[in-house]
């Protein structure tokens, strides 16, 4: 009897967090701080409420990391012109570089661990992995054929 798919992700998961933590400490970020920057590096400038809405993260609980990576000098905020009262988040060159060099640290990290992966299985993985994760609509079941 296989296991079912939640439980394998979350294992998947665990491992994963557990083995990039160390990483991420060396580089000064926790896992939250890297999530931050990793959206940041997507493009645009948000706010600080549609970052943590993209992060699915507390939006007063990310003023702290923000606070973090602001004193490090890989974020700014500043007023949005459209609403004063809003922040807008953006990566600094070197935040962008950081980003980067976690980055690189990670896919080093996803090499050990997917070493005994062919290619092809990692392709797989990946397209099905970012299907999962990403948020679109349940088919519906339709009418049933059944009579």
């Amino acid at each position: 009897m296989r296991e079912d798919l939640g439980a394998l992700l979350a294992y998947a998961a665990q491992r994963l967090i557990a083995e990039e933590k160390p990483l991420l400490d060396a580089h000064g970020l926790s896992m939250w701080g890297y999530v931050a920057l990793a959206r940041l590096a997507r493009g645009g400038a948000p706010t600080q409420l549609a970052l943590a809405e993209a992060m699915g993260y507390d939006k007063t609980r990310l003023i702290r990391i923000l606070d973090q990576l602001e004193a490090r000098g890989w974020i700014t905020r500043r007023p949005d012109p459209a609403d004063r009262r809003a922040k807008v988040v953006e990566l600094t060159d070197a935040g962008r570089a950081k980003h980067a060099a976690v980055v690189a640290s990670i896919r080093q990290l996803e090499e050990d661990l997917l070493a005994g992966v062919s290619a092809g299985e990692r392709q797989t993985l990946f397209t099905v992995l970012s299907g999962l994760a990403s948020p679109r609509p349940r088919p519906s079941a339709g009418p049933s054929s059944a009579s």
